[in-house]
């Protein structure tokens, strides 16, 4: 971005709404890059410059901190928490955490600072059960 802002919104961009989960960017992303990809417009100035800004906006949304620094000063970070007390969430690929991948209960109901909720999540790990504290860019909802 090399110190600049986006004219244009980058959710508008993807064709997605603000609230858009991590694989919903994804597929908005793939989507848009094979509409949208110079080789299919015969190398035009124009495919090449609509690629450029599907691809920033795809580098903003897909990182949770990079969209949490995007989000707030556009208001969109005034949000309602994404899951609540007794919902099933799974760790995502974006914790640092020993229990990636595994899934668990949030055990209270979130609290939030100022650029992000945090869960405390009920965990069975090996037997034992554990209450860890994640924030919201770390959970999913499960698959299943």
């Amino acid at each position: 971005m090399c110190g600049r802002q986006s004219a244009r919104d980058y959710y508008e961009v993807l064709g997605i709404a603000t609230n858009a989960s991590t694989k919903e960017i994804r597929r908005a992303y793939h989507r848009r890059a094979f509409q949208c990809h110079p080789d299919r417009h015969q190398a035009s100035e124009e495919a090449h410059k609509k690629m450029q800004e599907i691809n920033e906006a795809y580098a903003i949304l897909s990182d949770p901190i990079k969209r949490r620094e995007y989000d707030v000063p556009r208001g969109y970070g005034i949000r309602v928490p994404k899951f609540k007390k007794g919902n099933k969430v799974k760790i995502g690929v974006n914790s640092y955490s020993q229990y990636r991948g595994y899934t668990g209960f949030v055990d209270k109901e979130p609290m939030k600072d100022a650029f992000r909720f945090w869960y405390m999540v009920k965990i069975e790990f090996n037997g034992f059960t554990t209450v860890n504290r994640f924030a919201e860019e770390e959970l999913e909802r499960p698959d299943d």
